[in-house]
Order: C-alpha cells, then sequence, then structure tokens
C-alpha cells in the first residue's frame, strides 16, 4: 500500500521555509526587491512603491509561477491582499500546480485573508492537479478553526473527494489530527468513505497508529467501519498490527469484541456486556448478607452471641442494608447525562455552562475549545465532560464507566458512588472482625492447628466462606474508598488522572501538571459533601487552557 504522504503538494514545506521568516522577522530589516517579497513580508509601503511607482503588474506571477497574492495569503496579511485584489491582482489565479491563494491559507489557517478573498469572490471550491480543494489543504495541516470557519460562513463542502478518493476526514485521520476529526464527524463527515485502494479514514489513522484519531472514529462509528477490508483484504485492526503500532491494533480489536457478539447462539453471555455486573455484585452482597446472619451471628453450632456482639452485628447487617439502597441509587441515577441537541443546540436548560447553548454555526461565538464537540451526541458538552461508548452518552463530570454498578460515575451520582463505596468497606470490616471473633471464641480441645482447621472448615463452613468471601470484598472496597477519596480531595476525576497528559487544562504555563479545579482539601472535600459535586466555573487559576479530548 502506498502512503499519501509522497502525494502532498499542498504548498509545500519548501515553500514554507522559504519563507519562514516571514511572520517573525523584522519588515524594516529585510531587503525587499519586488512585489513577491513586499507581499510575502508584508510591507504595504514598498509593495505600493513597486505598484504605484515603477508600474510593476501583480497579475504576473514570479519564476517558480507563484503570484504576489499567494505569499501574502501564506502569512496573513489581510491588507496586502486586499491592496492587490484592488490593483490588478487575480483572487483566482492558480501556479503551476492548479492551486489558488485560498489554497494557501489554508495552510496557517489564515482566516483573515480568507475573508478578503472569498468577499472577493474566490472559488471556495477551486481544486488544484490533485483534486485537493481548500478543505483537504485545511484537514491536512491541522487548521481546525479555518477549516470550521469556511465551512461555517462560506458554505464549503466538508467531504469532497481528492482525485484518490480521499475526503478530508482520511487526511485529517492520516496525520492524527483529532479535533479535525472531531469536527468533521460533528459536521456528519461520512466516515465509510472508500478512497482509491478501498481505505476508509480508520484505516489511514491506523497506519499511522493515531491512537487519538483511532479512538475518536471508533467511538462515533459503528462495527461495520471496524470491519471494513481494503482492495488487499485487511481490516484496520490487521494494518495497524502489521505496521507494529499495537496500541492501536489493542484498542481496534477490543472495539470489535465490544460491538461484536462472543456466541453463535441468539442466547448468550453477551447481555454482560450491556448490563455489567452489577446482578452478580448484588448477587454477592445478598450472599454475603444470608451467610452472616445465619452462619455466623446465628449459627446453632457457635456459642451464644453477647450482647456487644450481637449489637455489632446487627450494626453491621443494618450497613449493609443502607450499602443495597445506596447500590441502588447509583445504578439507577442519571450520573450527568447531556442531552443530544437539536440543530447544533442543547435542549438542557439547567445547564448553566454557556458553551452548551452556543450555536456552532455562528462562528463569531465559537472560538475553537475543539474537544467539546461530541460527533456522537452532536452537543458542544463542558470541559470535564466525555463521551461514555458504553452508555452512549456524554457525561458531565464524567468519573469512569463502572461496570460493577452498570452505570458512569459523573457529577450527579458520585456522591451516591462514594457513600456506597464507604457503606460498603464499613460493614464488610465489621463483618469481618465479627466472623473472626466468633471464629476464634470457638472452644474447641483440638491440639494442632491443622486439626483446629479442619473443624472449622467441616463444622463452620458457611463462616469461612463468608469470612474469605468476606475479607475479598473489604479490600476492594476499602481500596477503591482511598482512591475516590483522595480524588475528590484534590477535586479530581479518575479519567482524568488516567489521561492528564490528553488534557490542556491540566497543563501550567511550563506544561507541568496543573489542576485548575484544586481549591485545597477543605473547600475541594465540603463542596462535596454538601453539594456532591464542585462547580466547573470556579477554577482556581486565571486562565484556563484548551483540551485536546
Amino acid at each position: 500500500m502506498s502512503s499519501p504522504d509522497s502525494e502532498i503538494e499542498v504548498v509545500s514545506d519548501s515553500k514554507i521555509q522559504q519563507n519562514s521568516a516571514s511572520t517573525n522577522g523584522n519588515p524594516n530589516e529585510i531587503n525587499i526587491l519586488d512585489i513577491f517579497s513586499a507581499s510575502s513580508y508584508g510591507n504595504l509601503e514598498k509593495l505600493r512603491k513597486f505598484v504605484e511607482e515603477d508600474g510593476e503588474s501583480l497579475s504576473k506571477p514570479d519564476g517558480n509561477g507563484y503570484y504576489s497574492l499567494q505569499w501574502a495569503s501564506l502569512n496573513n496579511y489581510a491588507d496586502v491582499a486586499q491592496y492587490i485584489i484592488e490593483h490588478g491582482g487575480d483572487v483566482n489565479a492558480a501556479d503551476n500546480t492548479q492551486q489558488t491563494a485560498l489554497h494557501w491559507t489554508a495552510v496557517r489557517g489564515a482566516v483573515a485573508v480568507a475573508d478578503v478573498l472569498l468577499q472577493n469572490g474566490a472559488r471556495v471550491e477551486a481544486a488544484d492537479v490533485n483534486g485537493y480543494r481548500t478543505v483537504h489543504v485545511a484537514a491536512q495541516f491541522g487548521q481546525t478553526g479555518f477549516l470550521n470557519h469556511i465551512i461555517t460562513r462560506y458554505g464549503a463542502d466538508f467531504d469532497p473527494p481528492d482525485n484518490d478518493g480521499r475526503s478530508p476526514l482520511h487526511w485529517a485521520a492520516y496525520k492524527g489530527f483529532a479535533d479535525t476529526v472531531r469536527l468533521l464527524l460533528f459536521r456528519d463527515a461520512y466516515q465509510g468513505t472508500k478512497d482509491k485502494e478501498g481505505c476508509t479514514p480508520l484505516h489511514w489513522a491506523a497506519i499511522r497508529g493515531n491512537v487519538e484519531a483511532c479512538t475518536v472514529l471508533v467511538h462515533a462509528g459503528t462495527k461495520e467501519e471496524l470491519m471494513v477490508k481494503d482492495n488487499a483484504g485487511f481490516t484496520p485492526a490487521q494494518l495497524a498490527s502489521d505496521k507494529g503500532h499495537r496500541h492501536v491494533a489493542f484498542l481496534l480489536s477490543n472495539a470489535k469484541r465490544m460491538h461484536g457478539n462472543h456466541c453463535e447462539d441468539k442466547v448468550c453471555i453477551g447481555w454482560i456486556g450491556k448490563i455489567g455486573y452489577a446482578p452478580i455484585l448484588l448477587f454477592v452482597i445478598i450472599i454475603l448478607m444470608v451467610l452472616f446472619i445465619n452462619s455466623v451471628l446465628e449459627a446453632p453450632t457457635f456459642t451464644k452471641v453477647t450482647a456487644v456482639v450481637g449489637l455489632w452485628g446487627w450494626i453491621a447487617v443494618s450497613l449493609a442494608i443502607v450499602t443495597l439502597i445506596m447500590f441502588y441509587r447509583c445504578s439507577s441515577k442519571d450520573p450527568g447525562y447531556i442531552n443530544r441537541s437539536i440543530g447544533g443546540l442543547t435542549n438542557r436548560a439547567d445547564v448553566d455552562d454557556p458553551l452548551l447553548s452556543i450555536d456552532l454555526n455562528n462562528s463569531s461565538l465559537w472560538t475553537g475549545n475543539w474537544s467539546q464537540l461530541c460527533p456522537t451526541c452532536k452537543i458542544i458538552r463542558p470541559v470535564r465532560s466525555k463521551h461514555c461508548p458504553t452508555c452512549k452518552h456524554c457525561v458531565e463530570q464524567f468519573d469512569h464507566h463502572c461496570p460493577w454498578i452498570s452505570n458512569c460515575v459523573g457529577k450527579r451520582n458520585k456522591w451516591d458512588f462514594f457513600v456506597f463505596l464507604c457503606m460498603a468497606t464499613l460493614s464488610t470490616f465489621l463483618g469481618a472482625v465479627i466472623a473472626v471473633q466468633r471464629i476464634w471464641t470457638e472452644p474447641t480441645i483440638l491440639s494442632s492447628p491443622e486439626t483446629w482447621a479442619h473443624h472449622m472448615v467441616t463444622q463452620h463452613p458457611g463462616a469461612i466462606v463468608f469470612l474469605v468471601m468476606d475479607v475479598v470484598s473489604l479490600f476492594a472496597g476499602a481500596a477503591f474508598t482511598v482512591a475516590q477519596a483522595s480524588q475528590i480531595a484534590r477535586n479530581i476525576t479518575t479519567n482524568e488522572l488516567a489521561n492528564a497528559a490528553r488534557y490542556g487544562y491540566l497543563r501550567g504555563p511550563e506544561g507541568k501538571f496543573r489542576n485548575p479545579y484544586n481549591h485545597g482539601f477543605r473547600k475541594n472535600c465540603t463542596d462535596f459533601l454538601v453539594h456532591g459535586y464542585s462547580e466547573d466555573d470556579e477554577i482556581a487559576w486565571p486562565t484556563l487552557p484548551q483540551a485536546k479530548d
């Protein structure tokens, strides 16, 4: 399979390097000799001199076939571009590869010049010799804001094929620009499009090992896109494995298992993937309660319980009942689902985050935090939200999807989840202590530990089974409780801890980890215990960098 890199000739790097100083240099220190260098460096005064005094033409190309308008467009000099157009420059003039000035604006995302060109008659759908339109160039260089601008304001087609059948989504996926992929999917770009080699955007993302781009495509796609084969008969997962991208291969293979059915029969264990392990956990809790009451507290083979042991025993049972109640609450409660939008607007009236009420088509309001776009739910979501592929919803202050409660943990049910963990840990701790006390105080005349252990297993099997299950549950519950308590004290989620490197808002000016929502131990804990969550708009730092996922 050939790499598309060899075919990219859109304002190539060599052309950019010729003018790399143009955005950083001082025009007064540069030796400007003609209209092309004057346009490239944005020196309008000298450009006027060349045109109005020396009579040079702005409609002719330089020795390489490039026009002064192209150089001004590449470097985003809107005033120079306007002057060139007003003094004879052809807004649709094409170089030797049929690229226009508008193509060149997309390389660096020159929105101001693009407005000048398009308002003066530039053809937004003009294609070069490779079939690349401006949207292809923007996708190849990851200019997401520019791409959105020409789509929303000028109606550019966001899903056209080039001469090889590759759409902008193909290029964004291949280059690994996840934000561009996200925007195109949000705009309903079709990710099932095949190029001349039978490759979809997911194939190209897999070839390059772009994990984040693959993740976005998988979450927004279907099982069919995972199973599509190219002309050589390879699926995206097979291509990733062949190229040595193990993380991508694992991601795609796992996605196929999640989408697929693991049985030959229609009646199978596939329900576990949908329902999760909540029924299993419910069964374990009930079994522990029954064993504790029948085999520890009221077992006829044990001596009669004392008042103190009985009191603590029934306290443990009461805590187990509270655990069941909280289990039901955090399993059935809305974790903070963000309803899907209608026409680009959310229909949630109770969410204060202004981004949720922004119309993406109004480019004067949308500033480009592209990670907040959900291509699946078609909403603009709060920064700390995330789309859960299992629940198929975006969740506010997403913490994690817990299969043991068959629900996400988010803004609206995290308090219930934490209380559930605390109650479970406390009840299992009391149960273990009482079971050990009952077993330890069992009067025996046995001479060795081996015979004592055999006696306990044969005479009190229920108590032994309970103790083993309870201790395992205690350690698991304690570990989860400590982890959640630590995160609450720092006002950070499990998802943010696991993916800190991917979230720009979790990094300070020097690139080091910094949580803008951490207000200190006391306030973090107080807000959580009182309200059940913290307000996202109350950030501890003056700036909030954009997130990358």
